[in-house]
């Protein structure tokens, strides 16, 4: 067997899906006996309570009065290397390659070739940050210099070469959930607070960005709820929340929304839903649509970035076109109304979020990686997961 790693994990603390599975990943490699440092400017919110072999080392920026802004990549980088030097990694593994990969990147540069810096790539460092001529170099540098690169879909692999005209190899490692959060939860009680026993529940979860394409959401809604009596759950904050709230009052579905805000936890409330709507604009993997997955709930989404990849058109979900709320209403009522096809695509989700997308298979995955940078024997076993 191989030997346990050290590894360092830096991703953006705070909500959202790059911070989740940075975090969730940590955790398992833990249990599985390596040491896991995380480094990062505050406590990863997934990462909770005590736990051996994880530590947390905090960044703390220096505000130096001839800095204007506090120099966070530096001092991050700066950390990479103290942890590297005093626990010995092996391995610094970072998500986003803006600005985590530079940071590593000089880590590296000041700690010396064993230490080995494997990046992976979610999203917003393609999809947006790489589509600033300015921000170009830079990413693909933080790339070309990393050990390894992984990304959540095939649909990121190929726009971060076509945007970035790059052939270095990206190995595909998709985003996970463990099925020991995620899982169908016997919610009746807290479906109760929410709707009426013939009422259908539809969610939505996301960041409230202009990308997520929340309008869509309410349209979506308003004409599911218009052939079928049906409550919308919205859960997280974000810039559009306003604009929202706005045009759901002018449509009189005030009584048929609810807010629940930011919530750390959403295994729990994920059961409530009969649907998970997913109209994005551009969505690199679509984690929430895994972890409804996860939950045995369907998604309606759009036919964006690598949604396709998760869920199957017609056996987990349906999609359609960007924009096409027309079609994806229908597909929902359709879904909602046959109670025969619905439990199928609910058993489907289960199978193919256990299966496919499990903790125990991904996390191998990465395994594989860190020793094959690191030139040791790859002598671990890719599992198959058990429902």
């Amino acid at each position: 067997m191989n030997r346990p790693l050290k590894i360092g994990i830096t991703c953006y603390p705070s909500l959202g899906g790059s911070g989740v599975v940075a975090t969730e990943l940590g955790k398992i490699l833990a249990e599985k006996g390596h040491e896991i440092h995380f480094i990062a400017h505050s406590m990863p919110f997934r990462l909770g309570k005590f736990q051996r072999n994880i530590y947390y080392h905090e960044v703390e920026v220096t505000d130096y009065y001839v800095f204007r802004y506090p120099p966070y990549d530096l001092s991050l980088a700066s950390k990479m290397h103290q942890v590297a030097r005093n626990v010995g990694l092996d391995i610094l593994h970072v998500h986003y390659a803006v600005p985590h990969a530079i940071c590593a990147y000089l880590a590296k540069e000041m700690s010396g070739d064993g230490l080995k810096v494997v990046t992976t790539l979610h999203g917003t460092d393609i999809t947006v940050l790489a589509q600033n001529e300015a921000l170009k170099d830079i990413i693909r540098l933080g790339i070309r210099k990393s050990d390894a690169v992984t990304a959540v879909s095939q649909d990121l692999i190929k726009e971060t070469r076509e945007l970035l005209d790059i052939s270095e190899p990206i190995d595909l490692t998709y985003n996970f959930v463990d099925k020991r959060i995620y899982y169908p939860r016997e919610c009746s009680d807290l479906r109760r607070d929410y709707a009426e026993p013939h009422e259908k529940v539809l969610m939505h979860i996301s960041n409230f960005r202009p990308v997520k394409r929340t309008m869509d959401v309410v349209d979506i809604f308003a004409k599911v709820n218009a052939k079928i009596p049906s409550k919308l759950i919205l859960v997280g904050e974000g810039p559009d929340l306003p604009k929202l709230q706005t045009k759901i009052a002018k449509m009189g579905l005030t009584d048929r929304v609810i807010f629940l805000g930011k919530q750390d936890d959403v295994a729990q409330v994920v059961s409530v839903a009969d649907l998970m709507l997913l109209p994005s604009e551009k969505e690199s993997f679509g984690l929430v649509a895994l972890e409804a997955m996860a939950c045995g709930v369907p998604t309606i989404g759009s036919l964006a970035g690598g949604i396709p990849e998760l869920v199957q058109h017609g056996v987990t979900g349906y999609l359609a076109p960007v924009g096409d709320t027309d079609q994806m209403a229908a597909f929902a009522v359709e879904l909602l109304q046959d109670t025969k096809r619905y439990a199928d695509f609910r058993e489907a989700c289960l199978q193919r979020a256990r299966h496919e997308f499990c903790d125990a298979k991904i996390s191998a995955q990465y395994e594989e990686i860190y020793y094959r940078v690191l030139g040791l024997p790859v002598e671990v076993s890719i599992p198959v997961c058990q429902a």
